[in-house]
């Protein structure tokens, strides 16, 4: 859905993004401008650190300990697909956590 500008008034046009592409190339506006810092942050490659490697492998260990239970006790169903989904979901958002804010 498209938005006015961030130079609305200035700028009338409607767009994607922040700045319209009219303001991005004629506009003298440089992408740092306008770039969010957390965006920025979400979307790059974190290359492990430090502990990091050994914390990742802990959390999908206990993971995996977890799904195999869930595996063996629950029924087939649509509520363990769930379960599966949302426990490598929960991994996935913990990892993502150690590697962008350390």
């Amino acid at each position: 859905m498209p938005n006015k500008c961030f130079n609305y008034p200035q700028c009338l046009n409607e767009s994607m993004t922040e700045y319209c592409s009219d303001c991005l190339d004629n506009g003298g506006i440089k992408p740092k401008d306008y770039i969010s810092p957390e965006l920025e942050n979400r979307y790059m490659y974190h290359a492990p650190k430090g502990d990091q490697t050994e914390r990742y492998e802990t959390l999908r260990s206990k993971a995996k300990e977890l799904a195999h239970m869930v595996d063996e006790l629950c029924p087939n169903s649509r509520e363990k697909s769930l379960a599966h989904t949302n426990l490598e979901q929960a991994i996935m958002w913990a990892n993502a956590s150690i590697a962008r804010n350390e």
